[in-house]
Order: C-alpha cells, then sequence, then structure tokens
C-alpha cells in the first residue's frame, strides 16, 4: 500500500469520524506523530471541546493483536494530559479504535519490524505492545455475507 493511498484512506477516514461528531482535520506535515487531529464528539465537565489527536494503521492481512510501537506510544502520550490520544486500526476484519489515555498496556515485547515506516526490507528489534482487539472502545466487524 502507498503513501497515496493511505492518506486517501485517513483523510475518509477523518471525513466518517465528522460525519459522527466529531471536529478533526488531518495534518499539512507528513511528519507528525498523529494523523489526525481536533475534537472528540463529546465536551468536559465545564462544556468544553475535548482536544484528541488519532494515530492510524491500515493493514492488507488481518493480525487478532494490533502492534503499538513504542516509541510511537510514548510520542502520543508525552502531547499532553489535556489531549486524547487514539490508536485506530484498520484491517480486513474490522476497524479498532484503542483510547491509549485509558488504555492498560500489555507487557512490552522485542519484534523484529521494518526500520522506516515504509518501503524498506532493512530490519531492526523494536519495542512494542501487543494490544487485544477486546481492548479496543471501538470496533466495527466486517461482516461475511
Amino acid at each position: 500500500m502507498g503513501i497515496k493511498k493511505i492518506k486517501q484512506y485517513e483523510n475518509a477516514v477523518t471525513s466518517i469520524l465528522n460525519l459522527d461528531g466529531w471536529d478533526l482535520k488531518t495534518p499539512d506535515n507528513d511528519f507528525t506523530v498523529y494523523d489526525a487531529i481536533g475534537y472528540t464528539p463529546k465536551r468536559d465537565k465545564k462544556g468544553n471541546r475535548i482536544k484528541c489527536v488519532i494515530e492510524m494503521k491500515f493493514r492488507n492481512k488481518y493480525y487478532p493483536t494490533k502492534m503499538l510501537e513504542k516509541d510511537k506510544y510514548d510520542a502520543l502520550m508525552s502531547l499532553g494530559k489535556d489531549v486524547v490520544k487514539i490508536f485506530y486500526v484498520f484491517d480486513t476484519k474490522g476497524n479498532f479504535m484503542y483510547f491509549l489515555n485509558t488504555l492498560k498496556l500489555p507487557k512490552l515485547i522485542k519484534k523484529t519490524c521494518p526500520d522506516k515506516t515504509m518501503w524498506t526490507k532493512n530490519r531492526i528489534q523494536k519495542d512494542v505492545y501487543m494490544l487485544n482487539e477486546n481492548d479496543a472502545v471501538r470496533i466495527n466487524l466486517n461482516q461475511k455475507e
């Protein structure tokens, strides 16, 4: 899957969430730690909008656990306590949304991964969390007919 297709998917997910009351936009800079930024559909106790960022992953293959790199998690969590951090995974089985602020993380493991996000054959050991599907807050499963 190329970068152009991924950008189309990011824009599509952002647009769909906006139809559901979110107020999101994709950043102009391709090198941010998130793929969408804006506000959730909810408000805090004072009636203020709640800031959020979403990191998105699109997979052509289904995996029963969803991999989140520790470096990505740390970068998202450094954005401040007033920001809701979301890890969104789309794969052939469905859509999985993890709210990182409240997620109980599984044990950290080492996994051999590409050294860069895309288009590389170089592999290195990375610290990752393997997230369980049941820990996703929002799950929309694709149904076979």
